[in-house]
């Protein structure tokens, strides 16, 4: 609930202040470094000249309080590897921001006593399927297992515990369904979903989904008669976004990432350059004329909830039905957007 308020809230501040585009959630990505090479990832093959880089602990709070977005999503590269996250998320939580920290899993149980539990903190676990899809997504066999431990383990010390999932062309839907009610049943607050971005650097770019196959993929995977048992983190608008029953523009300016060469601009999945300043990625142009589907065809199949769900919360403003489903559906609870 307070997130829900804190959000709407904040919402509400920039838009009398006159604001047409602000930030919603800090992406924050204190390395680039990471202990697997998931086939459908780009940036540990992007930022492979810095992947030695560690953030240091001031520069990091500095970029969210720069950002002044109520939540932040860690992640990277594998943010349990930086040598100080610990601090970097209890600062965080200390100060009140929503904090959620995406990883696979692999080191979770080393740092469960280094960051209590508390309601501004959730682990965000990658999860691509059950045991050989998601493996064979991450290249490396045994991580399923460590990441069902680590997310049992999280669940029994009081942990908030979501998971992600990005959806590929070689993605088995019913694989898909059966994983979501298996980790629903592990006890995690929900599952985000999102179609994968065809990272430039990415190894494998027949796995990434055109705009229509995504809409086919989704039409089926949530179809309402056959998801008994999964619990969706993502709001409905965005969910029915993914089926094609609604079209917006991106938004990616309100999720603003910051990384070791500083704010990728203008977005999480385009880094035509790095800017020091976060106020260059609200320049009008930039979303008025230059970047946005129907104006750079690497935006065209482009459907990622940080570009997309943040749509969903601005176009709900000032429409009483929308914003009304946001609630029912407890996406006020949760700020309405999903991160990672």
């Amino acid at each position: 609930m307070e997130l829900g308020v804190r959000m709407g809230w904040y919402i509400l501040k920039n838009k009398l202040r006159g604001r047409k585009r602000f930030p919603l959630v800090t992406m924050l990505e204190p390395l680039e470094m990471c202990n697997l090479a998931c086939i459908g990832c780009g940036r540990i093959r992007e930022y492979r000249g810095v992947l030695d880089q560690m953030m240091p602990v001031e520069e990091a709070l500095a970029a969210v309080h720069n950002s002044a977005a109520p939540i932040v999503s860690i992640a990277g590269g594998e943010p349990t590897i930086h040598p100080k996250i610990d601090e970097i998320i209890n600062t965080l939580i200390g100060e009140k921001y929503f904090v959620y920290c995406c990883t696979n899993a692999l080191l979770l149980p080393r740092m469960l006593d280094k960051i209590p539990p508390s309601k501004y903190f959730c682990w965000v676990i990658h999860m691509d399927g059950m045991e050989e899809k998601h493996d064979e997504s991450v290249a490396r066999a045994g991580v399923f297992k460590r990441a069902v431990d680590g997310i049992q383990m999280a669940v029994e010390r009081g942990y908030r515990v979501c998971t992600n999932t990005t959806v590929f062309r070689n993605s088995d839907v019913e694989d898909l369904r059966e994983m979501f009610r298996y980790v629903s049943d592990l006890g995690v607050e929900g599952s985000m979903i999102s179609p994968g971005y065809d990272f430039e650097d990415a190894p494998d770019k027949d796995l990434f989904l055109t705009r229509q196959e995504s809409r086919n993929v989704f039409r089926d995977l949530l179809d309402p008669t056959r998801t008994q048992g999964m619990r969706f983190y993502n709001n409905p608008l965005y969910l029915n976004f993914l089926r094609g029953e609604r079209e917006y523009q991106c938004t990616a300016w309100s999720n603003p990432t910051y990384t070791v060469m500083g704010w990728r601009k203008p977005c999480y999945p385009l880094a035509d350059e790095h800017a020091t300043d976060i106020e260059e990625l609200y320049e009008p142009q930039l979303w008025e004329e230059k970047y946005g589907v129907g104006r750079d065809p690497r935006c065209n199949n482009c459907m990622m909830h940080c570009g997309f769900e943040s749509a969903t919360i601005f176009n709900a403003i000032g429409k009483p039905r929308e914003w009304v489903t946001l609630i029912k559906s407890g996406a006020a609870h949760k700020g309405g957007i999903s991160v990672g």
